[in-house]
């Protein structure tokens, strides 16, 4: 299901200059925000790419830290979840 806004939330909206529109439920009173589908791509492209660089530099600082499995384990490691033959020593 897709909702559609009230004409009064798309002017609301188009008049903010930002694309972002901050609203609150008429119960509870909690906030949401409205956002134009580009700035919530590029949110979303932006926050994939620092929880990459996370990532990375946790396995980077796990590496250094002699924490882990080499390739070769790892492989051997996949080969054993796939029941694949293992490799030759």
């Amino acid at each position: 299901m897709t909702p559609k806004l009230s004409q009064d939330l798309v002017d609301a909206l188009n008049s903010s200059g930002t694309g972002e529109l901050e609203v609150v439920s008429p119960t509870g009173n909690r906030k949401y925000y409205v956002v134009d589908e580009e700035i919530h791509r590029r949110a979303m492209e932006a926050l994939r790419r620092q929880q990459d660089h996370t990532a990375i530099a946790n396995g980077l600082a796990q590496m250094e830290a002699g924490e882990g499995s080499s390739l070769d384990e790892a492989f051997d490691g996949i080969r054993a979840t796939l029941s694949l033959p293992q490799r030759q020593q």
